[in-house]
Order: structure tokens, then sequence, then C-alpha cells
């Protein structure tokens, strides 16, 4: 068909898969650990080339080693391709089972090699659990990736892939007269062809998801206070910023809150600062418990954070201080710590956030000047 020699073409995606293998190699290096999978990617793309080297060298060597090792070794590596996106997504790898899968495939691929030969009974059996592994790829990346380009990507091209191999099969299975791998027929042709090019889209698919994956991290490190992991002091500006416009363009209500602990220093000279670390967490996981979707906590430095909630007035405002300021730390062992509260509101349209933040912390003052452990409104 078109010149096109299928051994050349085997060969080449072998190729594809050690360039992308390197690749794969190098991002798991140097990327975080908390990136999982990529351990998985790497060596399935080599384990790929390998089985092309085989496949490449049928009539040089003997049929167990390019026919049932080769096959082997294509269906431990596009497993690990798909146990590397199980861990990538937070999923059971599924070990245990492709691992048996390819252990009791070995004897019925010797079976229709060494024994009683018959390469479309062969090509039926490593068809249907290809088409399986592809499949069961494509549904994971679906149904646990992220909605996005990437996912997408790599998702469609095992659909299209599981689609040739089907296509392939029944092809086969109506002519009934298949040589082996290199048979020139159309549809053999165009399976090794579209083999080549999945190699190549689905590394290149992984790579663009584990990016993907680093830059949300980045930016989630960007935004948030790695301690509490409460919004960064810039962050929450920005949010508050947002929200402020919005008041004033819809008429909505909005309330900041500005919250400091009380004599937090005593607590890191008495107890040290590892367990004024714990404070400051448990102080977090107790407001969130009070806090809606939309409510957005902040850390403004050290022991001071800032509430933003929108659509609040000034009397629910200061129901849900109340409600922080009498919450009390559950962790058996930690120092009791109180904190005080100062709230302010938008008085007019004129209002920015500096004013509004000013007030906050007026009423704050004022708070830790009566006494402490309150809560006070501009």
């Amino acid at each position: 068909m078109l010149g096109i020699d299928p051994r050349s073409i085997v060969l080449l995606a072998g190729v594809m898969g050690l360039l992308m293998s390197l690749v794969l190699f190098v991002l798991r290096r140097n990327y975080p650990p908390s990136i999982q999978g990529l351990s998985e990617w790497a060596a399935g793309p080599f384990l790929c080339f390998i089985s092309t080297l085989l496949f490449g060298a049928r009539g040089f060597i003997p049929d167990f080693m390019s026919a049932v090792i080769g096959n082997l070794f294509l269906l431990s590596g596009s497993a690990l391709f798909f146990i590397g996106s199980q861990r990538f997504l937070g999923q059971p790898p599924s070990l245990r089972l492709w691992g048996g899968v390819i252990l009791a495939s070995a004897p019925v691929f010797a079976w229709f090699v060494l024994l009683h030969p018959n390469y479309i009974a062969r090509l039926v059996v490593f068809t249907c659990l290809m088409a399986w592994l592809f499949f069961s790829h494509a549904r994971l990346l679906f149904k646990h990736g992220a909605n996005h380009i990437f996912t997408q990507l790599t998702g469609g091209v095992l659909l299209l892939q599981t689609g040739f191999l089907l296509l392939r099969m029944v092809a086969i299975l109506i002519e009934g007269n298949a040589e082996g791998i290199f048979d020139t027929s159309p549809f053999q042709v165009i399976y090794i062809v579209a083999y080549a090019l999945c190699v190549l889209l689905l590394s290149i698919g992984v790579v663009l998801m584990a990016t993907e994956r680093l830059r949300g991290e980045f930016e989630y490190l960007a935004t948030h206070d790695t301690l509490t992991a409460c919004l960064t002091r810039r962050a929450l500006i920005d949010a508050c910023e947002q929200e402020l416009e919005r008041n004033r363009r819809h008429g909505h209500s909005m309330a900041l809150m500005m919250m400091d602990l009380d004599y937090f220093k005593s607590i890191n000279d008495g107890h040290g600062h590892l367990v004024g670390d714990q404070v400051l967490v448990d102080f977090v996981d107790r407001v969130r418990q009070q806090l809606r979707l939309p409510d957005r906590l902040g850390r403004f430095g050290g022991e001071e954070f800032v509430l933003l909630l929108p659509e609040t007035t000034r009397d629910n405002a200061l129901l849900v201080a109340e409600r922080i300021r009498a919450s009390r730390s559950q962790v058996a062992g930690l120092p009791v710590c109180s904190v005080s509260i100062g709230i302010a509101t938008p008085q007019r349209d004129s209002d920015t956030l500096d004013k509004l933040l000013a007030r906050a912390d007026q009423a704050l003052y004022r708070a830790k000047h009566l006494g402490r452990d309150r809560v006070e409104a501009a």
C-alpha cells in the first residue's frame, strides 16, 4: 500500500517511543514527587521500544522472541501507561490485575506460536487484551481526569486506537488470509501507522498532563500559604478587590473580618514555634468549619488573618465572628488561644479596599484595647 514498509514503520515507532521515554524520565527526575505516575509513564514507552525491536527482528530471531516476548513487552508497556495514569490521578493502581493478565497471556501466545501456529487466533487474543486496556485507560481519564484539553486529547487518542484495533481484527477475520505483522494489506498498514502515532501522541499527552499539573501546583503555591493553606495576602487582596467591585456594580453586601490570635507570641516563646504552627493550623481549621463555599480566608502575616464574606450584612458577619471566637481547639495538648476580631462593611460606593481594611483594623485594635477575646465592628 503506497510503498510503505511495515517493518520500517514499526522500528520508527520504537524510536519515537524511546525518545519520549527519555523525555518522561527527565521529567520524573526534575518534577516534584507529588506528581505521581511519571516513573510508569517513562517505563511504558521504553518497553514498547523493546517490543518494536523484537517485532522488527522477525525472521532473524526465533519466533518465540519476536512474537511471544514482543507481544508481552508491548502489552506490559501499555499496561504501565495505564498504571501511571492511575497513580497520577490518585486511583488505586491495578498492578495485580494486569500483572496476572500478562502472565496468563504468555502461555496462550506461546501455544499459538510454537505448538499450534495460528496468527489469526493469536491476533484475536492480543487485540482483545489491548482494546480492553486502551478502553479502560480512556475511561479512567474521562472519569477521573481534569476536564481540560490535554486529558481529552489523551483519552481521545486511546479511544481512537481502540477503534483501530477492533477494525483491524474484524478486517482480518473477514479476509482470513493474514500473513503476519508485516502483511502489506491496507488494514494492517493503517494499524501499524496508527500504532506509531498512538505511541507518540500518548506520550505527548501524558507529558502535557504532567506539565499542566505542575503549573497548577505552582499557581497554588503562589496563592496559598504553605503552613495553613489559606490565601496569601496578595491573593486575598485580589479577591477582595473583585468582590468590592461586584458589590458596587450590583449593590450587594459584603463584610471584611480581621482576626488576630491573642498573646500568640507567648505561645511561641513558651511552647516553641512548632506548637505555635499547630495552633495556627488548628485555628484555621476551626474557622473553615464556619464558612460557606464563596467565603475567602487569607493569612495577612504571622498570627493575623483576614476573612472575606461576600453577600453578608454587618449583623450576619457579627454572628459568624462570634461563632469563630467561641470555638475552641479540639486537639489535645494544644495551648488555649483566644482571638480578637474586627469587622468592617462598605458604607458608601466610594469606599476603597484600603479604607475597608483600615476600618477593620481599627475595630480589631478596639477589641484588643477592650480586653481581647471579643468582637468589634466598625
